[in-house]
């Protein structure tokens, strides 16, 4: 009899999703933002990503046997709470609150769940409800999907779950032993998220603009070591700049800010627009600095002796997905492979906390393939998407799709491309993708300003087949998706200047045919006209809104931008006024 494990996410109201196994495998994970096209999709429950799941996979709500989730129940009797109450003494409220009622937020939780799974028809009753700890969960989406053998050091960081906002341990014959973990308010998520709410930008989203905008600045321009130290193996976040509650936080405007005014005191006032200017871009070099240093003095404190062993080790959490903190993790001299669990943010944890629950039920499951896991559409149901599209647009059916977007392309055109089922987590993949060239100069700037509507600063992403990348990244790490940068090879630099990075990097998607045939045909075809088997690639959607999902979504941005071409299928879309 298979087993069906549901899991749900959102306990910490932003990015909630969901994810589903029938026994050992992962039938299909997608994120709530993607349905209701909310970013992040703040305050709201799993339904249609959870609906999505289990219509793709035929299952009925009578058939699910276990629903998972990442948040747990924290014992009076354990550290957590009192670390918690400790580090907050100035906000006595706050910490009063940790010790008399410090569950009320997974009872919350409960309550979520209870009312998602009621609006999908599955009985309360007749499910096991699995809680699993939000660390726990990081932990097992990527030690569980790793496909590592023997003794495997575990990594997670991100802002915090119940009160834990770092993580180490080791895998080992498919047991999760932890090592340590620092409490709220010692984050060093938390910490890189109050500066990048210092720099100008949103939490949950910005902290990727930063790391953008750190290579124009200079690390060594300001000392930042006050934020944060790390001394005998504890970690303290200075709280009287950063991670601050109540009456230390900066306000602006009526909005109350995770750093205080002494920052303010310290660095000058917050950074407003758009631009990428002094102070701040030596700013957000010293934070990611500051970041990456104190991350590697842990790693080497913590699991260098596991990692003596076999050199393995897993990363998730929101700071997995800092691709720059882990070109430096790979260089370490006992790493010799580092697997980051590509949905690593919160949304990853519906996965962790299923992929847990079936260990759990002493299932194991199966090594992560690919992130291929959302909706897909039939060429059919494009071409009704253009039909019922108010704006009309303009379809045709090449004979080959991917010569003609090949020659697009080489002409210097922008192409959406959407094709297949839709990637699971934060970086698109060959499937709801932007495309250019990235030997036409201009081209990265083009997207920037007439389709993204983004800053121009803000750097794009190869993608390359597998059988060049070990020359053209200058190693062959396994790189599918994107959560890494590499060393651009010297004599790669002018070929492909378009997703070169001011200090020379860049944040690599290796495409194997196995596991998208298509986009490898898309990047054989460009190659024959250009020589390099690379393509530019960023995500399909317009600065603040989540990447597209349906064809509909396509066609809404399409007709909301500058882009002239699209690709859906096998059809080519262009709009009316481009004919005639």
């Amino acid at each position: 009899m298979s087993k069906v494990i549901l899991g749900l996410s959102g306990a910490l109201t932003h990015d909630p999703s969901a994810a589903l196994y029938i026994d050992d495998k992962l039938i299909a994970a997608a994120e709530e933002e993607r349905f209701i096209r909310d970013k992040h999709a703040k305050n709201r429950l799993p339904l249609e990503s959870a609906r999505f799941c289990l219509e793709f996979a035929g299952i009925q709500p009578r058939d699910v046997d276990i629903v998972a989730f990442p948040f747990a129940a924290i014992g009076l009797d354990r550290p957590e709470r009192w670390h918690f109450a400790k580090r907050y003494w100035y906000a006595p409220d706050r910490a009063l609150m940790a010790l008399v009622n410090g569950n009320r937020h997974y009872r919350r939780n409960v309550a979520n769940v209870r009312e998602t799974l009621a609006q999908l028809g599955i009985r309360w009753e007749t499910v096991a409800f699995v809680p699993v700890e939000h660390h726990l969960a990081h932990a097992s989406s990527a030690y569980h999907l790793s496909g590592f053998k023997g003794r495997t050091a575990i990594l997670g960081i991100d802002g915090k779950g119940e009160y834990a906002t770092t993580f180490f341990g080791y895998g080992e014959n498919g047991e999760i032993h932890k090592i340590k973990e620092f409490y709220d308010p010692d984050s060093l998520g938390g910490l890189y998220g109050a500066l990048t709410e210092y720099l100008g930008f949103e939490m949950l989203d910005g902290e990727f603009k930063v790391m953008g905008m750190a290579p124009y600045g200079d690390p060594r321009k300001y000392d930042f070591s006050r934020l944060a130290r790390f001394e005998n193996g504890e970690l303290r976040v200075n709280t009287r700049l950063v991670n601050t509650v109540g009456w230390r936080r900066y306000k602006e405007n009526g909005k109350g800010y995770y750093f205080s005014p002494k920052l303010i005191d310290w660095l000058g006032p917050k950074r407003q627009g758009d631009n990428a200017d002094e102070p701040y871009i030596d700013y957000a070099a010293c934070v990611q600095q500051l970041f990456e240093d104190l991350a590697l003095q842990m790693i080497d404190y913590y699991l260098k002796d596991v990692l003596a062993e076999t050199g393995q080790l897993c990363f998730a959490g929101g700071s997995a997905l800092n691709v720059k903190l882990n070109q430096r993790i790979m260089a370490l001299p006992y790493v010799k492979q580092l697997f980051v669990q590509p949905a690593a943010s919160d949304a990853g944890t519906a996965l962790g906390a299923a992929s847990y629950a079936a260990h759990l039920a002493g299932i194991a499951v199966e090594p992560l393939h690919h992130v291929y896991l959302g909706p897909k559409y039939c060429t059919d149901q494009c071409i009704a998407a253009c039909e019922a599209h108010p704006e009309r647009p303009q379809w045709q059916r090449p004979a080959d799709v991917c010569a003609a977007t090949a020659q697009l392309l080489a002409e210097g055109n922008p192409v959406a491309w959407f094709q297949g089922r839709m990637e699971f987590g934060p970086r698109a993949l060959g499937c709801r993708s932007i495309l250019g060239c990235p030997s036409v100069a201009g081209v990265a700037d083009r997207i920037n300003a007439q389709i993204k509507y983004r800053e121009r600063w803000r750097p794009f992403c190869p993608s390359l087949l597998d059988r060049i990348a070990p020359e053209v990244l200058q190693t062959d790490h396994p790189a599918p998706y994107m959560t890494f940068t590499f060393d651009v090879h010297p004599a790669w630099k002018d070929r492909i200047p378009e997703v070169v990075h001011q200090d020379g990097t860049s944040r690599a998607h290796v495409v194997e045919q196995a596991t998208n045939p298509r986009y490898y045909a898309l990047i054989e075809q460009l190659e024959k006209l250009t020589g390099n088997a690379v393509v530019l690639n960023t995500s399909l959607n317009r600065r603040g809104e989540p990447m597209v999902c349906s064809p509909e979504d396509a066609l809404n941005m399409f007709y909301g931008s500058d882009l002239e071409y699209l690709v859906l299928e096998d059809i080519l879309v262009t709009k009316a006024e481009k004919n005639g």
